[in-house]
């Protein structure tokens, strides 16, 4: 099933749930082949996030006081 267009967070989240039933069926994402569910959600997270052209680092960054 192809991945959905957007940058949404609920488009996202629906990718990421496409992307790890399909390693639950499959057993593997793409041409990727994780040996556990948790490097399964990790792997789906990235390829969901990079599809959507963000990041997974979403607090700002500054100086410590």
């Amino acid at each position: 099933m192809p991945l959905r267009k957007g940058t949404s967070p609920a488009v996202v989240s629906s990718n990421i749930k496409t992307l790890v039933n399909e390693w639950e069926k499959q057993g593997s994402i793409g041409s990727s082949h994780p040996a556990t569910k948790q490097k399964a959600v990790k792997q789906a997270v990235a390829i969901s996030l990079k599809k959507a052209g963000k990041s997974r680092n979403t607090q700002p960054r500054g100086r410590k006081k």
